[in-house]
């Protein structure tokens, strides 16, 4: 155990297979028997459909309170429903504005090993939309202050955690005011880290060169919408948004999610890829300073996918409960190598 100081987490498990991922998570979380207490919290669309809210208030100040928050899935519907997106109502009630995307393979043939770091409160997502005669307008907002705040972030945890190299995306040729204040911004802020190397690419550019050969990248430096889109797509190269985890990072809160949607489609069927949940978990564990337990759930998920013990969407046939009871076993088994003297429990980057 990392310290005896006692934790407060808030789960959210969501819509659609979110309360599936976030059972596993949670049973994962109970294995390794650590000083944290749990509220489960009620929120998202299927939630608002019931209710007409997106979260209650008790609900919304119970999150507030909470030392980390687990958030399962979210169902965001097209159109103009009035639903307030439970996502987006957090990243702007706690005002979570880094948002971080770690991109790793568990196949010990890839390369591929880098971070995302998203501007997560402006660009177009800050939803000022208007009409106009043909159709519809939408405002674009960089600010100075925004682009700084993501970029300390970025390039602080570059120097932290032993990165070479940080590469502002963007698309200045085009945006030359918006995308040219990011670029000018974080550039200043690079002045400060002469250890980190840094670059720029064209967000076009980028999106080719991170198929191509995605390990000339470490850490990548982007704007809201631009990193929404490349953290998705570089899901593809580790196998799926069921690999993929994210974090939203503010001043006081912190919120840690898979990054894949609400999958209606496999929701209460036992067929959802809860690893996403998982490694979501182990990076609120690393925020709580619980390392050595974060490490060992990396680890033990690692060996899991190697030997091809994987829910169906990984090309394995175990379903949500069956992979969530295999991963605590090889959790235990760790355990017992560690107390026993054999080898250390392997640990990724």
């Amino acid at each position: 155990m990392s310290q005896n100081l006692s934790r407060k987490i808030c789960i959210l498990p969501g819509d659609g297979i979110g309360p599936e991922v976030t059972t596993s998570a949670l049973a994962v979380l109970r294995t390794l028997e650590l000083p944290i207490s749990f509220s489960i919290e009620a929120g998202g669309y299927e939630h608002y459909l019931e209710t007409g809210q997106t979260i209650s208030p008790a609900s919304l100040k119970r999150c507030m309170e909470a030392d980390a928050i687990l958030y399962g899935a979210n169902t965001n519907p097209a159109g103009d429903s009035g639903y307030q997106s439970l996502t987006l109502l957090l990243r702007d009630s706690l005002a979570l504005h880094g948002n971080i995307r770690p991109v790793l393979s568990f196949d010990p043939d890839s390369a591929v090993d880098l971070v995302i770091f998203r501007e997560n409160s402006e660009c177009l997502y800050v939803r000022e939309e208007r009409e106009i005669p043909d159709g519809y307008d939408a405002t674009r907002r960089i600010t100075r202050s925004a682009s700084e705040r993501i970029a300390r972030l970025a390039f602080s945890y570059a120097r932290e955690n032993s990165r070479r190299q940080v590469t502002i995306v963007h698309k200045a040729n085009v945006l030359r005011k918006t995308c040219g204040l990011f670029r000018e911004v974080c550039f200043q802020v690079a002045s400060e880290y002469p250890d980190i190397e840094v670059r720029e690419e064209l967000v076009d550019a980028c999106v080719m060169k991170l198929f191509l050969k995605p390990s000339s990248f470490d850490v990548l430096l982007t704007t809201n919408l631009f990193g929404d889109i490349l953290s998705d797509a570089a899901a593809a190269l580790v196998g799926g948004l069921g690999l993929a985890p994210g974090a939203n990072i503010g001043e006081r809160h912190a919120m840690f999610e898979p990054v894949h949607g609400s999958a209606p489609d496999i929701a209460g069927k036992n067929l959802a890829n809860p690893t996403a949940c998982i490694l979501a978990t182990a990076m609120m564990l690393e925020h709580l300073q619980f390392k050595v337990e974060a490490s060992r759930i990396r680890g033990a998920l690692k060996q899991l996918i190697q030997r091809g013990a994987t829910t169906r969407d990984l090309g394995g046939t175990l379903l949500t409960s069956e992979f969530t009871d295999e991963l605590i076993g090889e959790l235990r088994t760790q355990t017992v190598r560690s107390g026993s003297g054999d080898d250390q429990i392997s640990t990724l980057r």
